[in-house]
């Protein structure tokens, strides 16, 4: 035991690990921080206003970017000893990312008013941040690229280094316009913080003179877009589906059940994505690079059952917490209207561990451009999703859709074991 505990400790996974789960205590809790103070200075309408804008940067940054972020970090991870196929593709990224954001900020400048009008119900009177996010926007696109670049080139400790600051200085920048500004600070501080990452990494990149050249706009490549395309269409697949899935659920229980309900639902999400956010930014920076790296089925078994040994049980050890610390967590994040969501935890907390137990497997799909292993099984997962949902909900309430989501990733991981059954159990893979 005390082999095992020793081994696991000097473990390369277990020392980034320990070095994200600093990173993510620091995001958490600037991110609940920055949430009572919206909440308090500009209320529950106000709160809505900023999680709409919230909600559509997000979505118009994973479309100016193309979603190639994970194809970026998987060939250079390949590449980074061949210095001018690297240089290729990251001429060729370069060059379509700058082709998108400047065709998606033109569109957010000029659309400022209508986006305003559809964002905010029916008030144009935003449109100005529409416009300071549309400037800024190239901003995050080059931020993207070379912390893609950094990640690819497994400098963990660079990539967790420059998102802590980041979180704290942005966290800072607004809080300081929330308490000048209120709402509209709030607003423009969502709109210009990529900013502040971007200055961030370039202060970086200026200590690492080689980047610029191979960030360079040139040698343009028919064949690297190929390649960094399917990686595109794979992110944002999901990136648009799972939203609007989750939009037809929420709206089914509103309708069905109450608009309570539906909040104790977006609540108990809320929830888990506060402790899912650990093993899923491990995942995109460990175990993506690491697949993407390695080429034999014994590495990638050892990969996975590693992952399994070390991580899974400090996440199935949080969720026992959370399970049973279940009524502090509801008053302490809400207020005690949230007690009837109890009920949700068990069958949310047991759909995320079998979630946590495929993903780490279906990396691999990313890793290795399994384009239509991932698409297939993305749409299977969804359908599942959405109709059990509408089953359970009908049979149980708004517990219904946590039952459906643990039902979804248990057939979801099944699927996921019978494609990579050779090279996970069978005794021949090397």
């Amino acid at each position: 035991m005390r082999s095992f505990i020793n081994n696991t400790i000097k473990s390369k996974l277990f020392k980034v690990a320990s070095l994200n789960s600093f990173s993510i205590l620091i995001k958490l809790f600037t991110g609940v921080f920055t949430s009572k103070v919206l909440a308090v200075v500009v209320g529950p309408e106000g709160l809505a206003l900023f999680g709409n804008f919230r909600n559509f940067i997000s979505a118009v940054q994973s479309l100016s970017t193309l979603g190639i972020s994970s194809g970026v970090v998987k060939y250079v991870s390949e590449f980074k000893s061949k210095v001018f196929r690297l240089s290729k593709v990251l001429s060729t990224v370069s060059a379509l990312i700058l082709i998108s954001t400047v065709i998606t900020a033109l569109a957010c400048f000029f659309g400022a008013e209508r986006l305003s009008e559809f964002i905010f119900s029916g008030d144009p009177s935003y449109a100005f941040v529409f416009k300071i996010f549309a400037l800024t926007l190239p901003f995050y696109a080059f931020f993207t690229i070379a912390i893609s670049v950094i990640n690819g080139l497994s400098q963990y400790k660079t990539v967790l280094r420059i998102t802590i600051v980041g979180q704290i200085l942005i966290t800072v920048f607004t809080l300081i316009l929330i308490w000048k500004q209120e709402l509209q600070g709030a607003l423009i501080a969502l709109a210009s913080s990529q900013a502040i990452l971007f200055a961030i990494v370039l202060f970086w990149i200026g200590r690492e003179k080689q980047l610029f050249k191979l960030l360079k706009v040139k040698k343009v490549n028919y064949q690297n877009i190929k390649l960094l395309g399917s990686f595109s269409v794979m992110t944002l697949f999901t990136a648009i589906a799972v939203p609007l899935i989750t939009i037809e659920i929420r709206t089914y229980i509103i309708e069905n059940v109450s608009e309570a309900s539906a909040g104790y639902w977006e609540a108990m999400l809320r929830v888990s994505n506060y402790y899912f956010i650990f093993v899923s930014s491990l995942l995109a920076l460990y175990i993506l690079p690491r697949f993407s790296e390695i080429n034999s089925d014994k590495a990638f078994r050892n990969e996975v059952f590693n992952f399994y040994k070390t991580i899974v049980p400090v996440f199935i050890i949080g969720l026992v917490i959370v399970y049973l610390a279940k009524t502090l967590i509801i008053r302490l994040l809400f207020t005690e209207d949230f007690l009837p969501m109890e009920e949700l935890f068990l069958w949310q907390e047991l759909g995320d561990l079998l979630k946590v137990m495929a993903l780490v497997i279906s990396y691999q799909f990313l890793a290795k451009r399994m384009f239509w292993h991932y698409i297939i099984t993305e749409i299977i997962s969804l359908s599942i999703l959405y109709f059990s949902s509408i089953y359970f909900i009908d049979m149980y309430g708004v517990k219904g859709a946590t039952i459906a989501h643990c039902v979804t990733f248990g057939i979801y991981f099944m699927i996921i074991l019978g494609l990579f059954r050779k090279p996970l159990f069978s005794t021949l893979a090397k």
